[in-house]
């Protein structure tokens, strides 16, 4: 059965190497998190899946990597030096500090004491100096959002690359903010990454377009996951949209506390591209030789284009697909007894080694083919390891919780007939194939998957 609390998979993150709290030596410090040499590994192939989707697999989305230190310009006039806030509070009996819509029945969560300031608007975003004199009159902000480079960049892209509309502008990066209570493990953090593209279209397609990205972004996410109803859309209220949205949905996710955001497809108008626009006097706007002005009737229309904005955090995809592959299972020991198997049933494109090659002992030449067949999955790309720590039993356990869909053993047989075993990770069952087609069985289930 899938996990049911965060405790069993944030003890499982530390003990195979995903997760680490941050300068755990010192105590930690809360909201934010290190990735180890699996999560590093889950971490990048999630990133790849997705720029392999928006990038390589379409042929209307460029790339972008822009810079993480933002200009104040950008944000006063994108809105978020005035809007991107939560509201604060404190409590007076415990001093702890959160965001208002934490309170139950406006009581203090850590104390219970209803004796609480008035909320008051804190504002989320990271300053930092630049230059050599830190007096104030030169700063910067970390970005709190990928979007803002992407719109000051449309130009740039659209000229270089000739681009006609409808098409997007993509990238994956490094966002901050200063969460007044960060939570959950990595769901609310001060420090994460974003997968976030805008997609510019013509003003009055914008609807067809929003579903558009909202299916094609729910298709994408359950096509890796276990389980893929424990996913949903909810549309946002209208009290509850963003200060530059006319409609959004969030795709949820069903975590340990309920269903939460995971991913937001919004509808942001023309909005950025103005503001933009009148306050830089760039000419941030579309030409299209081939429409009629809607006003005037003439043959040629330019126009300031609408941003549909999928937008989804690394982090939180990263969590969703640990907790929907974490399991529990019965199974039989080696006396014949029930034992619990904990594996992780990751996905193999995303899981951070494909294959491990295990020498059922440390001699008769065992570990000299299993490391030259290492050496040939690395030169297929193919991330592999190399293990003859313990047990064959407790190799195998190990790969289970990392995630590893394929063990491949090294047995005295092997120097007789030139085969090996190869054990599939969720089904835990064996087969025997020639060692010199095992490349080929790992690439060909790999593509499969």
């Amino acid at each position: 059965m899938p996990s049911k609390t965060m405790e069993e998979l944030v003890s499982l993150c530390k003990r195979r190497g995903f997760i680490f709290q941050s300068n755990d030596i010192y105590g930690g410090v809360k909201g934010l998190y290190d990735y180890g040499p699996m999560g590093v590994e889950l971490k990048n192939n999630l990133k790849q899946s997705w720029w392999k989707s928006m990038i390589y697999e379409r042929d209307d989305v460029e790339g972008l990597d822009a810079t993480i230190l933002t200009g104040p310009d950008v944000l006063k006039h994108s809105g978020h030096e005035d809007t991107f806030s939560d509201p604060l509070v404190d409590c007076k009996s415990c001093k702890s500090r959160w965001k208002a819509d934490q309170l139950d029945n406006q009581s203090c969560p850590n104390c219970k004491s209803k004796d609480l300031t008035d909320p008051r608007p804190f504002n989320l975003m990271f300053k930092t100096s630049i230059g050599p004199v830190d007096d104030g009159s030169s700063f910067a902000y970390l970005r709190p959002e990928t979007a803002q480079q992407i719109f000051t960049n449309f130009k740039n892209v659209l000229d270089s690359t000739n681009r006609t509309l409808p098409f997007g502008i993509a990238q994956i990066g490094k966002a901050f903010r200063n969460e007044i209570t960060p939570r959950n493990f990595i769901f609310r953090v001060r420090e994460f990454e974003q997968m976030e593209m805008e997609f510019f279209v013509e003003p009055g397609t914008q609807k067809e377009w929003l579903d558009y990205w909202r299916d094609r972004r729910m298709e994408w996410w359950q096509s890796f996951a276990n389980d893929p109803s424990k996913f949903r859309y909810r549309t946002h209220e209208k009290d509850e949209l963003a200060h530059y949205a006319e409609a959004c949905y969030d795709i949820e996710y069903e975590y340990p506390w309920g269903f939460d955001e995971l991913e937001g497809v919004a509808s942001r108008t023309d909005y950025d591209l103005k503001k933009h626009a009148e306050h830089s006097g760039a000419k941030l706007s579309y030409f299209d030789q081939q429409k009629q002005d809607p006003d005037t009737g003439k043959n040629g229309w330019r126009y300031t284009p609408y941003g549909i904005e999928p937008a989804a955090g690394v982090t939180r995809g990263l969590l969703v697909y640990l907790l929907d592959a974490y399991h529990e299972e019965t199974v039989p020991n080696a006396d014949g007894e029930d034992s619990t198997r904990v594996v992780m049933k990751l996905h193999p494109r995303l899981a951070p080694i494909k294959v491990a090659v295990l020498p059922l002992v440390k001699k008769e030449g065992l570990p000299e083919i299993a490391r030259e067949m290492v050496s040939g999955f690395f030169k297929a790309g193919i991330n592999a390891r190399y293990d003859e720590q313990h047990s064959i039993g407790k190799r195998y356990r190990r790969h289970d919780e990392a995630g590893t869909p394929y063990c491949i053993t090294i047995d005295g047989q092997t120097t007789e007939d030139g085969t090996v075993t190869i054990r599939d990770r969720d089904t835990m069952e064996q087969e025997r194939i020639s060692k010199d087609e095992a490349l080929q069985v790992v690439q060909k289930r790999l593509i499969e998957s």
